[in-house]
């Protein structure tokens, strides 16, 4: 009998990620990924009011944050055929793209990059020796992207730095760096590249405080910004001079400048440093080969999803030459499957059901309760609380690569051409072919170059609203659509959304002004579900059973660099419950 391992919790992830892994010698034959955690969000939201749907389900998860306000409300007005102002777009799109940044680098830095970066071998680090890599780096790429380089470079900050380190280790608590593989020999960088990656995962903590600032201006506050009904609470009002003003309009312009100069003077050169040492990944991860966008970032004035900065469609079996159309509305297109999970259906578990048709209704196990704590997943039955998305029966792949791969592809898209020349600049600066990109390197590398990319464009968002606004465009959204009285007694409604993760679907349906039924589908359903009834694995499964080899079985590094190359948000697919009384966590501050 093969031994299966187990990983549980996944950590540096949001929300409850399990693992188990069929081993056949040291490589993984067979992956199985099950979300520990229920979500019941779609039968709160039932017989509310579909104006109320942005703000709770806002509140799916704390790191997305925005994201699921925007879906949401694309859907309500995706059922009602209310059409947005041009101004919205753009603060939309600005906010989105700051989302998209914000979350990027805290995931690649925070989250991801202690799978790549020995941090207690930074402590043998030369600083003199860090500062003139990080100086060599820095200034190669800002030659090439057309930037500064990065001013925090000397031998004296790396000292520094590498002082508080020491600080951590010889106190017996690493603090944030605890609990790593630290010495693991999958480990392949020289102890300056870890000591200068430690540095500016230290510097991204800073960074990120200051970038959520941009989501408060327009927003509010940060996160779960309120903008999106009712108007921005923070005017800025072009006709006026007050300090407030001015003070707010420079915020908004040094923000993005903030955000772009970080992106292309540390995140970019640090991801081809750091993926130069481990270009064998570059075969690892390729998982399902089939990818899904619902394209997202329209052009100022435009609903067309033919001006969309991430283009929408499906590429399936990594063809590159053919781009296949995706409809959220049509039966036979996108369905979820419960075969596998710990839901049922009416009429049978191995049916599939179009998000408008969709249910959200728990496995009995004849005990009156729902499936009990497990040693081992029970693979030939149920073994997680998500479901299993499919595109016209295909499992595919959301996120940044499948954005940037329809992108590379799409020769009609606007952004195509940027696009292919970073992810040439990449691949040429790595030496590898275009097949690299089907990968778990090539899954972290598509996210930073997304970061350039969306970079490249917040400033001419924020032109164009400015601009808009002098010129005397207020043009404003016709309340008297947002009122019960003028609806229709039924209807349905989409809300795409491109979320940091990847393709997110809200589906609304509105009967008699209230919400009769309600289905969300997140990047981590699409990713991280199990298998359908044809045993077709999801996307984290597949990406684990091809070329993974483990050097220690109790120190699994190499499933880790694959799942969080996903950047997985399990709190989106699953929301956490006392098992025994049914209570969430109740949190009391004095």
């Amino acid at each position: 009998m093969s031994e299966r391992i187990v990983v549980d919790p996944v950590t540096r992830i949001e929300g409850h990620l399990r693992i188990e892994a069929e081993m056949e010698g040291p490589n993984i034959a067979r992956a199985y990924s099950s979300g520990t955690m229920v979500r019941g969000l779609e039968i709160i939201l039932q017989g509310r009011d579909p104006r109320d749907a942005w703000a709770f389900t806002q509140r799916i998860c704390g790191v997305c944050t925005l994201v699921h306000g925007i879906a949401s409300v694309r859907a309500v007005e995706d059922a009602l055929k209310i059409p947005v102002p041009t101004n919205a777009q753009l603060i939309r799109n600005l906010m989105i793209g700051a989302q998209f940044i914000l979350d990027h680098v805290m995931h690649f830095y925070h989250l991801h990059a202690l799978d790549w970066v020995d941090v207690v071998s930074a402590l043998e680090a030369d600083p003199a020796a860090t500062a003139q890599l990080a100086q060599t780096i820095s200034a190669k790429h800002a030659a090439d992207l057309g930037t500064d380089t990065w001013p925090k470079s000397s031998a004296g900050y790396f000292t520094d730095v590498q002082r508080r380190l020491r600080g951590f280790v010889e106190s017996g608590q690493l603090g944030i760096f605890a609990n790593g593989y630290w010495g693991h020999p999958a480990y392949k960088l020289p102890p300056e590249a870890n000591l200068m990656a430690v540095a500016h995962y230290l510097e991204a903590l800073a960074w990120q405080r200051e970038t959520a600032r941009l989501h408060t201006i327009f927003g509010g506050k940060n996160p779960h910004p309120n903008f999106l009904v009712g108007g921005v609470p923070s005017p800025i009002d072009l006709n006026s001079d007050s300090a407030i003003n001015t003070k707010r309009l420079a915020q908004v312009r040094d923000l993005i400048a903030h955000m772009r100069n970080f992106v292309a003077q540390v995140y970019v050169p640090d991801t081809l440093a750091i993926a130069g040492f481990y270009k064998d990944w570059a075969e690892r991860g390729e998982g399902l080969g089939n990818f899904l966008s619902y394209g997202d970032l329209p052009a100022a004035g435009s609903n067309d999803s033919a001006s969309f900065l991430f283009p929408r469609g499906v590429i399936l079996n990594r063809d590159l030459s053919q781009i296949h159309p995706v409809d959220l509305h049509a039966d036979g297109e996108i369905e979820e499957y419960v075969s596998h999970s710990w839901y049922r259906y009416r009429h049978g578990k191995d049916r599939g059901l179009h998000p408008y048709a969709g249910e959200t209704r728990f496995d009995y196990n004849g005990r009156g309760g729902v499936k009990p704590p497990y040693e081992q997943l029970d693979v030939a039955d149920g073994y997680s609380w998500m479901k299993a998305p499919r595109w016209k029966q295909h499992a595919v792949e959301v996120g940044p690569l499948a954005r940037l791969l329809l992108l590379y592809a799409n020769r009609e898209a606007p952004a195509h051409a940027r696009a292919r020349e970073l992810v040439d600049y990449a691949l040429g600066t790595l030496e590898l072919p275009v097949t690299a990109l089907f990968s778990t390197l090539g899954r972290t590398a598509a996210r930073t170059l997304e970061c350039q990319l969306i970079g490249e464009q917040l400033q001419g968002w924020y032109d164009s609203l400015i601009a808009n606004i002098r010129a005397g465009d207020t043009q404003t959204f016709d309340a008297s659509r947002w009122q019960p009285a003028t609806w229709p007694a039924q209807a349905r409604g989409a809300g795409y959304m491109e979320a940091p993760r990847g393709a997110l679907g809200h589906w609304i349906v509105i009967e008699d002004g209230k919400i009769a039924n309600y289905q969300a589908i997140v990047p981590s359903t699409w990713n991280a579900g199990p298998r359908d009834p044809q045993g077709m694995p999801g996307a984290y499964e597949a990406a684990l059973e091809h070329n993974t080899q483990l050097h220690d079985v109790k120190q699994p590094l190499e499933i880790l660099r694959t799942i969080h190359s996903f950047d997985p948000c399990i709190a989106c697919a699953v929301h956490v419950a006392d098992p025994a009384t049914g209570e969430t966590i109740e949190i009391k501050v004095n």
